[in-house]
């Protein structure tokens, strides 16, 4: 593709990548075959090339943004299912990561919007007031028919039956290997995971120690920063991304680190991504791209490391690939042989590459796309009949839960389970 950015514009290290970028794209639209939203909607706008001409008409014009540009872009999942199918390696996702921050800095939004999108980052970062914010839709959830706004009702929606009890191994501490240590390893606990779900975390720690592992849990690390980034909100996104490399680096130089692990897909996607995010800022670019190398996730934390063979367990499992996973770490096989390596029967459902329709706060503030994406995610899974199903993302876990009575679970607690560990809660 054929841009005309200035030399002064070029001067801008995001303006610099995104002509980068663009110059890479030659307008195949193979990307279009395999975007969620496209499928939707039949929209070329609401297609990565569609998205991509809107971004370089509003960059190259050095605009801000306008309506048309922020409904496309907006309605984006970032799922990155464009950049698997992609033949000329087109990055979209920093493509897309620099316009919604261009989006964030030049386009003043409804009101709503502007109250719903500051609510949603200062609350689900944090784990305390993200449970607090859930026992109140709880509270609020019968009243949500007089709501006319979808997605405060989608908000209300959102809060499980119950809240698990505050799990104190998500604080900082270091959890010693069983047996002759292997490697040491920082966990990143997460935000919304330890309001929502605190077995993943304590499956996985369990699991690894008996593998080996000495469990570090780094004190002050917190939110990835995802959240944020994807809304545009780089000053905090970099602010939550530096306390990690801060918190992570000060382990590293103390007792050393062999990985930092990473159970929410979400949350790996951006960890890996932190060089990229730090390259111009001269006093933590080398930690971060440091950070970003250690970054894994638990499945290839567990494959380098290898389980015990298992006896069949006879239970089949249908596993769900978060986006994030297979698409913006491309780690495929990984959980899926891991599962069967411990004895389930693994069963994949069709078109298992497009996205659920959760994409962090997605499923919150564009709730019909992402009902539709759930309605067929749902129905592809269940239509192989799976007594449960496996995820390695916390929030395409609350997305399918939400749409049926399949237990679904995170791969780490029917590994946890497999080799010796309790049965994961949610399966009864």
């Amino acid at each position: 593709m054929q841009t005309t950015f200035s030399p002064e514009q070029l001067k801008d290290p995001g303006i610099a990548r995104a002509n980068e970028i663009l110059r890479s794209c030659v307008h195949c639209g193979f990307c279009t075959a395999t975007c969620p939203t496209y499928q939707v909607l039949g929209d070329e706008l609401d297609s990565p090339r569609g998205r991509i001409y809107l971004i370089k008409d509003m960059l190259e014009a050095g605009r801000p943004a306008d309506e048309k540009t922020v409904k496309h872009i907006d309605r984006c999942l970032s799922c990155l299912a464009c950049m698997t199918t992609c033949p000329s390696g087109v990055h979209y996702m920093h493509l897309v990561d620099h316009a919604r921050a261009h989006i964030e800095k030049t386009y003043k939004r409804p009101l709503l919007d502007r109250v719903l999108r500051a609510v949603l980052a200062r609350v689900i970062p944090y784990p305390g007031r993200f449970r607090l914010a859930l026992l109140a839709a709880r509270l609020g959830r019968p009243f949500a028919w007089a709501i006319p706004d979808a997605r405060v009702k989608a908000m209300l929606a959102m809060a499980p039956k119950q809240l698990p009890p505050v799990s104190r191994n998500d604080d900082p501490q270091v959890f010693p290997a069983m047996g002759e240590r292997r490697l040491r390893v920082a966990l990143m606990t997460g935000c919304a995971q330890k309001a929502l779900n605190t077995d993943i975390n304590d499956a996985t720690i369990r699991l690894l120690r008996r593998l080996g592992c000495e469990v570090v849990v780094a004190k002050g690390a917190g939110c990835c920063g995802a959240l944020t980034h994807h809304m545009g909100k780089e000053d905090l996104a970099h602010g939550s991304a530096a306390a990690n490399i801060r918190a992570w680096m000060a382990e590293k130089r103390g007792g050393g680190l062999d990985a930092i692990v990473i159970n929410t897909s979400g949350c790996g996607t951006t960890v890996k991504d932190y060089g990229h995010m730090f390259r111009t800022d001269a006093t933590l670019a080398e930690d971060a791209a440091t950070v970003a190398g250690l970054a894994k996730d638990i499945s290839e934390v567990l494959a380098k490391i290898g389980l015990p063979q298992g006896a069949p367990q006879g239970l089949r499992v249908a596993y769900h690939a978060a986006c994030s996973l297979q698409h913006g770490q491309q780690i495929k096989s990984a959980p899926k042989d891991l599962l069967k390596r411990v004895g389930f029967e693994v069963v994949e459902p069709a078109d298992s590459h497009l996205c659920c329709g959760s994409a962090g706060t997605y499923n919150l503030l564009q709730p019909e796309i992402s009902a539709e994406l759930k309605r067929r995610k749902v129905a592809t899974l269940e239509a192989k009949a799976p007594q449960v199903i496996a995820a390695g993302n916390i929030g395409c876990m609350m997305q399918i839960g939400s749409g049926t009575g399949v237990p679904v679970v995170h791969t780490v607690e029917l590994l946890d389970w497999a080799t010796g560990g309790p049965r994961p809660r949610a399966m009864g």
